[in-house]
């Protein structure tokens, strides 16, 4: 090892897999924007079928369910964000739609954790917004239920509370863009791979966190996520 690397490479991120005792390697995280109507009309958007917009985070932003992170740093308005995670099991790319939900190993609950303080300003001066959402812990998710045993969840209830209290809820069905327009359209700008994440957007309702906040998440039929902030 000491002839190959500098230092020694770190642990790759992953994920566990419900009745599995194998974990899922995570690859890379991509994320789709405003993928629900009334999310898109709350933070001022249209929501109208346009090409969606997409956006990424390192995979080491992987946060297991049920964890403490601290408050991340350099901001003050730290959101929660509910969101159908979809795993993909096998690579391609210029997927066709009808072809697409087959690349896909399975589903968990994730919650994309926003510095909307810095997003909002980043998007004011035009200029991009990766430190909003790429920050460190800013990726927690439950545990991947496989497609083989769930199938491919078009509706159910999603939904996150904090301390109790029901925050986001709302359905699957009422995304924009399914599951598998979303990966035939991310595969024609990237190719695909085995171990990637995409983040399928998020419903109404989300809002800020402060530190002593214990948040849960949960997907009709696919799981739940929580965590606490420090």
């Amino acid at each position: 090892m000491s002839d190959e690397f500098l230092f020694p490479p770190p642990a790759p991120a992953s994920l566990a897999i419900a009745g599995d005792a194998r974990r899922f390697p995570v690859r890379r995280i991509f994320c789709v924007g405003q993928n629900y109507a009334a999310h898109a009309r709350e933070m001022g958007k249209d929501p109208s079928r346009e090409q969606p917009c997409f956006f990424s985070k390192p995979a080491d932003a992987v946060v297991v369910s049920g964890a403490t992170i601290p408050y991340p740093p350099r901001t003050a308005d730290l959101h929660h964000e509910i969101e159908l995670v979809a795993a993909i099991g096998s690579g391609g790319a210029e997927i066709a739609r009808a072809d697409a939900l087959a690349h896909v190993f399975g589903y968990a609950a994730g919650i994309d954790l926003t510095r909307r303080d810095l997003q909002s300003e980043a998007r004011k001066a035009g200029r991009p917004w990766d430190l909003s959402k790429g920050f460190d812990n800013s990726a927690p998710l439950g545990a991947l239920a496989p497609a083989a045993r769930i199938g491919h969840p078009a509706a159910g209830r999603i939904s996150l509370a904090v301390n109790g209290a029901v925050r986001q809820d709302a359905d699957l069905s009422e995304m924009i863009w399914s599951v598998a327009e979303i990966v035939a359209i991310l595969s024609a700008f990237v190719r695909l791979e085995a171990g990637d994440l995409i983040f399928t957007g998020t419903p109404a309702g989300v809002g800020p966190i402060v530190a002593g906040d214990h948040v849960t998440g949960a997907i009709d039929g696919v799981g739940t996520v929580e965590l606490t902030v420090a």
